[in-house]
């Protein structure tokens, strides 16, 4: 088995290993590379190798860092099945077409500001669409759900199984097993105690391990605080009359959130002020997640027992119309909106934060992991001025970042996690998380376990 890392490799986003036996290529995980724009759509649009030649992919999870580039690939001529967890098949089939989407769109807008510098002298490229709504509906027959747990022979010499991994809502760890030798990919590690999503599961033993690194160098604060910290950033806000601006990853940190701000009003822990969920797939993926009650966690059941609904109360408005979107500009007075992307690259989030973000009045309330160049990332150092769709605005709002409901296991709970399958592992290849965070958590592995652990370049390749 000869494995070859092509995202994720010392950096967080863009998830995408390469594993060849039996004479055949397969994918784990096929996801966006996010971070600047040119490098982004370069990155992205080329595949190191020729997409018709993949016989398989293997998806992790939803999320968009994981599954993103799916499109691009059927567009380059691959034909093969996507396996995942019957709930990531539809969270993807809205994921998917939602990014499709939002990239031309977003592509449209550039282009017209384009127009415009033009007439000033300032001549740029034309900004062009990775791929297009067709391309994403393409890619939908070739999803082949398989349960979770159920061992799946993907060829006759490789089978596949998957593990509950507890980071958003059908994600999964994995188990490839080909000639006797058995290679498990992590996917996102999540957390014990995230609401709604059943804790992560711990996997049999294996030969080798891909694992995520993405908060290897620290600790989060506990899960049980969350509500606290919500709580008191609500509240500030709400006392100087502000609006909290919550840039969040549509699928699985809004439905945590709306399910929080669902508890804190119930017990009068906030004022009764109006919150809004805008985005389009964040409305989608609740469905989504009302789909798929086997996922939950007791006391995300616990609601459905009582005939309550969990992601759905008399102050919270979802909104898909971009008409009624825009009129959350003019509103007047305390609220809580949010949107989606959860890094701040595309979508509703960028209009409200151009809107919202030199008020001193508002917060900017970051509930997610923001990789290197985004904007996102931008904001959360509170750099002075920030940009937004190419202009410089003044970062005045309040920044706060709730570190509590990271989807990521932290440095003790990755070791925690692999300890059941550390003693026989031969090395852990570190992957999804950058430099810094993948150095630590060597070290810590080397100590703990007395078990090579590498951090891969883009390209390396490796023979097990």
């Amino acid at each position: 088995m000869k494995l070859t890392f092509w995202g994720a490799a010392k950096t967080v986003t863009g998830s995408m290993h390469e594993v060849e036996t039996g004479g055949k290529r397969y994918l784990l995980d096929c996801g966006l590379f996010q971070g600047r724009r040119q490098e982004a759509f370069e990155r992205n649009s080329r595949f190191p190798f020729p997409a018709s030649g993949v016989a398989a992919v293997m998806l992790s999870h939803a999320h968009i860092d994981h599954s993103g580039n799916l499109p691009n690939l059927v567009k380059n001529g691959f034909h093969g099945p996507i396996h995942t967890t019957p709930a990531t098949v539809d969270l993807c089939l809205a994921m998917l077409t939602d990014s499709a989407f939002l990239q031309q769109k977003d592509a449209e807008f550039v282009n017209r500001r384009r127009q415009y510098r033009k007439a000033l002298g300032r001549d740029d490229r034309e900004v062009m669409p990775l791929y297009t709504p067709e391309d994403a509906e393409r890619t939908f027959p070739l999803f082949a759900p398989v349960a979770l747990g159920e061992p799946k022979q993907i060829a006759p010499d490789l089978t596949y199984r998957t593990f509950d991994a507890g980071h958003m809502l059908g994600s999964t760890a994995m188990i490839l097993e080909a000639h006797g030798l058995r290679l498990a990919f992590s996917g996102d590690v999540g957390r014990r105690g995230l609401p709604i999503i059943r804790d992560p599961q711990p996997l049999d033993p294996v030969d080798y391990l891909i694992m995520e690194s993405t908060y290897g160098d620290r600790f989060h604060k506990p899960i049980a605080h969350a509500a606290d910290t919500l709580a008191d950033i609500v509240n500030r806000t709400a006392g100087r009359g502000g609006k909290v601006i919550v840039p969040a990853f549509a699928v699985g940190r809004t439905q945590q959130l709306v399910l929080l701000l669902h508890q804190l009003m119930d017990a009068s822990r906030i004022p009764s002020l109006p919150i809004f969920v805008d985005s389009p797939l964040a409305v989608n993926a609740t469905e989504v997640f009302r789909k798929h009650p086997e996922c939950y966690d007791e006391e995300a059941r616990k609601f459905l027992t009582e005939g309550d609904d969990p992601f759905g109360f008399h102050r919270l408005t979802y909104i898909r119309d971009a008409a009624e979107s825009k009129k959350l500009n003019d509103l007047r007075g305390p609220c809580l909106i949010l949107s989606a992307s959860g890094m701040c690259e595309a979508g509703r989030i960028l209009h409200h934060l151009r809107n919202n973000i030199e008020n001193p009045r508002n917060t900017v309330l970051i509930t997610g992991f923001q990789a290197e160049h985004t904007l996102g990332r931008r904001i959360v150092e509170k750099l002075p001025e920030v940009p937004i769709f190419g202009e410089p605005l003044r970062l005045r709002a309040e920044v706060c970042v709730l570190e509590e409901l990271s989807g990521h296991a932290d440095q003790g709970e990755l070791i925690e996690w692999m300890r059941p399958i550390a003693k026989g592992l031969k090395k852990v290849f570190l992957v999804h998380g950058e430099p810094a965070q993948g150095a630590a958590l060597a070290e810590v592995i080397r100590r703990e376990f007395g078990v090579e652990a590498v951090q891969p370049s883009r390209g390396d390749s490796f023979v097990l």
